[in-house]
């Protein structure tokens, strides 16, 4: 597997990429389930985003339960590659099949509980997938299958909501605007099927298992390392900590924004296209940072970084008139994303610059959504924040990871649990939005709720200056750090 002429085993690839499909498939059924919930069980804003929290904190004590038990044995030497990406595959099953009860008792917690579940499981996955994505061909292009791996998942956020949105509220003539708990229950039989499905799948496919270490290697990947030693790590934790919240509170206090009389009073049932809209962001920006994978000469390469976002946004729109969705507004969109692509070419490969680019990029779109007087544009400022966040995760990790040599395992897992920032930050925007429950006039002139989006923008404020600070740390430790790969989480 060291060579580097070893080819990439796309048959093994694309089996396991179904897996990071699934990841962004639920991510964004999320944004659907906190308005619907909102709704059906009165909740204040703050106690809505409780979704994203059970979810996300799912990942952090998966991570943390898997670092305590490798401390005393190394599961992916025990059991292997598949049966631990099964064993993960089966407990979302589990979390999948748990909303039957949780709808059928109309019950919040229990709801909680499933998603809970359902993340559990993801963090094995992600634990398994990540490196095994990385391993399944040549270690020189391992990055770019993990950018590839991302452009999925994105896809399956970016279709997510919309094919939820169908499910639960219909399309067409025949769409309704009232929703009973029950309707629920369908579409997560479904996916828990899917998950079972995809478990057996894995189970038999041809992916193989890690190489045994030598008891020797495994007593030098044990040894303890401090945390405190690397600047470069403890910051970056920071930095997924934040990105990750970031990426989910945008899109996750999005439907009560829109909801707003300033916004347009937009209801539950008409909220789908924009979550698609956010999440495609993400899609458009990986895709973009996909087109590196390919040996391509300057010219083609120039040429397919104005194509493939061009394609990316027709599917969103494609998937959207599919669903019978108007979305004549979203045509003015393509301003945004011609100012990404024009960020991204300044940026170029430089892991540590295009974070602070995209950084402060982030900082003047949140800043121009809070002061752009219409309403109908400021939405598109904020949902831009996606495609500055698209290719963010791998320039993090990047950073974060480098010169930690044979402790860079611990640092991925310790990376991993810091994803539990998507639970936390939607709950501090939330609680602001909740100011508008007693001070319904607002501040600066705007509502509480379009001001709690402050909170993305001090957000990216900090992974610009990431991007600007961690290669001076790491040029102090003697390590010239330049490329950068690209993916999702």
């Amino acid at each position: 597997m060291s060579s580097e002429n070893v080819q990439t085993k796309w048959g093994q690839f694309i089996s396991l990429i179904i897996v990071f499909f699934f990841w962004g498939f639920v991510g964004s059924a999320n944004d659907i389930l906190i308005p619907v919930f909102k709704k059906v069980f009165t909740l204040s804003q703050v106690q809505s985003q409780l979704v994203a929290w059970a979810f996300y904190a799912a990942y952090f004590v998966g991570s943390l339960i898997f670092f305590l038990v490798s401390l005393k044995l190394d599961v992916l030497q025990k059991f292997g590659y598949k049966k631990t990406l099964s064993a993960g595959l089966l407990l979302s099953a589990c979390g999948s099949f748990l909303f039957i009860p949780a709808a059928t008792m109309e019950s919040f917690p229990f709801f909680l509980t499933a998603l809970f579940t359902v993340g559990l499981g993801f963090s094995i996955q992600q634990i398994v997938a990540n490196p095994l994505a990385i391993k399944m061909g040549s270690p020189a292009t391992g990055a770019h299958r993990l950018t590839l791996a991302g452009g999925i998942n994105s896809f399956g956020t970016t279709i997510g909501a919309i094919l939820l949105g169908i499910a639960l509220f219909g399309m067409g003539d025949n769409k309704k605007t009232a929703l009973s708990l029950e309707d629920i229950k369908l579409p997560f039989i479904i996916l828990g099927l899917a998950f079972i499905v995809v478990a057996v799948f894995m189970n038999f496919s041809k992916i193989e298992d890690p190489a045994k270490e030598d008891e020797e290697e495994i007593k030098v990947a044990h040894e303890k390392f401090n945390i405190l030693d690397y600047p470069q790590l403890y910051l970056g934790m920071l930095g997924i900590f934040i990105y990750v919240g970031t990426e989910v509170t945008i899109i996750s206090n999005l439907p009560a924004l829109l909801h707003t009389a300033e916004f347009g009073n937009i209801l539950e049932d008409a909220i789908a296209p924009f979550i698609a809209l956010y999440w495609g962001s993400l899609m458009i920006g990986r895709w973009n940072g996909g087109v590196n994978v390919f040996n391509t000469s300057n010219l083609v390469n120039t040429a397919l970084k104005f194509i493939v976002p061009a394609i990316a946004f027709g599917v969103i729109i494609g998937a959207n008139l599919f669903a019978a969705h108007d979305v004549s507004s979203f045509y003015i969109y393509p301003i945004w994303i011609l100012l990404f692509i024009a960020v991204s070419f300044v940026g170029g490969k430089n892991a540590g610059k295009t974070l602070m680019l995209f950084g402060i990029s982030g900082v003047l779109m949140m800043f121009a959504g809070l002061v752009c007087p219409d309403p109908q544009i400021a939405k598109f400022f904020f949902i831009s924040g996606g495609l500055f966040l698209s290719i963010m995760w791998p320039s993090i990790f990047d950073l974060a990871i480098a010169g930690l040599g044979k402790n860079t395992g611990k640092a991925s897992s310790f990376l991993i649990m810091m994803i539990l920032g998507g639970g936390i930050i939607p709950l501090i925007q939330g609680s602001i939005c909740d100011i508008d429950l007693t001070s319904p006039n607002g501040i600066f002139g705007i509502t509480w709720t379009h001001f709690s989006y402050i909170v993305p923008l001090i957000g990216f404020a900090y992974l610009g200056f990431y991007g600007f600070y961690c290669p001076k740390i790491l040029k102090r430790q003697g390590i010239n750090h330049v490329e950068g790969g690209g993916g999702g989480h």
